[in-house]
Formats: C-alpha cells, sequence, structure tokens
C-alpha cells in the first residue's frame, strides 16, 4: 500500500515525497523520448477539436467575463478576509484607526473646499480689477485720441487763418491793378539779379 501511495503521481506522493525519501523503485516507470508509442496508438493521430469561427469569438467574450469577475470575486473575498482577521487582531484599534482615517479624510475636504473658495474669490476679484484697468485704459486711450484730434484741428484752423491772411497779398484778377500800381509806386529797386539760394547779393537802393 505505501509503495502504491508513494509511485503514484498524485498530490499524495509529492507530500510523502518531501516528508521520506523513496524506500523502493517506482512500479511503473516512464517512457523516455526515443522509446516507440503503444501498439493502440500507432496509427492515432493528433487533431484539433472542431471549433466553430461564428462561435469561437463569443466563447472568448464569455470567457474573459467569467475570469474578471472570478478575479474580481477572488479579491474581494480576499480583502473581507484581510479585514477579518485585523479586526480579530487587533479589535477597537482597527475601528479608532478607521474613525480616525474617516475624520481626516473629513477634514481635509473642508480644507479643500476652503481653499477652492479663497482661491474663487480672488479669481473674481481679479477678473474685476483686469475689467477695471481694461475700462480706464480704453477711457484714456479715447481721451488721448480726443486731445490729439482737437489739437490736429487748432492747427488745422491756424493754418487756414495764417493762409487767408496771406492770401490777401496774393495777386488776383482782381487785385492785379492795384498791385501794379504799387509796384510803380513804391520806391523801392526791385531790377537786381539773386543767386541759387534766391538772395540779393546786391543791396537794393531807393530811388530819390
Amino acid at each position: 500500500m505505501l509503495r502504491g501511495l508513494v509511485a503514484s503521481p498524485g498530490p499524495a506522493s509529492g507530500l510523502l515525497g518531501r516528508c521520506f525519501p523513496l524506500l523502493t523503485a517506482p512500479s511503473r516507470g516512464r517512457k523516455s523520448r526515443t522509446d516507440p508509442p503503444a501498439k493502440s496508438k500507432a496509427g492515432w493521430i493528433k487533431l484539433l477539436p472542431p471549433v466553430d469561427p461564428a462561435e469561437l469569438p463569443v466563447v472568448q467574450d464569455r470567457y474573459r467575463h467569467y475570469l474578471a469577475i472570478v478575479r474580481a470575486l477572488r479579491m474581494e473575498f480576499r480583502h473581507e478576509l484581510f479585514q477579518r482577521r485585523y479586526a480579530e487582531k487587533y479589535g477597537d484599534l482597527g475601528r479608532q484607526r478607521k474613525e480616525v482615517a474617516i475624520e481626516e479624510h473629513r477634514q481635509l475636504m473642508a480644507f479643500n473646499d476652503a481653499e477652492n473658495w479663497r482661491l474663487q474669490l480672488r479669481r473674481e476679484e481679479r477678473l474685476r480689477r483686469e475689467e477695471a484697468e481694461a475700462a480706464e485704459q480704453k477711457l484714456r486711450g479715447a481721451q488721448s485720441r480726443a486731445s490729439r484730434l482737437e489739437e490736429l484741428l487748432k492747427e488745422r484752423e491756424k493754418e487756414v487763418l495764417q493762409l487767408q491772411e496771406d492770401a490777401k497779398e496774393f495777386v488776383t484778377l482782381d487785385n492785379l491793378d492795384e498791385k501794379i500800381e504799387a509796384c510803380l509806386d513804391s520806391p523801392c529797386w526791385s531790377n537786381e539779379s539773386s543767386d541759387e539760394d534766391f538772395s540779393f547779393p546786391f543791396s537794393s537802393f531807393f530811388l530819390h
């Protein structure tokens, strides 16, 4: 009986093999790679099992779902087992630690909400300040443009007035006779040559 247990390839043989050495040789040896096949399997050809191409993706998808469900159940079971062991080992200490962790989390969430509210107020104040600065800058730009336009109008008005004053001395068809008589009656001698700069090198003299 011991020989059969020791020689059997089941888990009992592995357990006994770890605990006790083999007292006798196994009753059935293993076949090596070079041994010829048995007579009952001489003409046996290994064939793959028939697979339906349309059903294979469905089976694979269901198997993946099955593995995911089993893995989740196993993890949940292990988590519950560890919690139970921890509660049994530490008792009220574990409960107190959990309460402390919950209270710390509540405080951190309250601090986070307060910090978010403070940053929101700062952001709103910054936006209002930027809007006020933009409006003030826009107003200053409008005032600057208005002042420049007013200065330009004043300059143009001065130029127009000056042009009107100078136009009184212009020679037109209306005052042509008057200008000719004024030139003839003028005692200034204008028969002089001018240089490139339109200046008279010879001083004019008056006719007496």
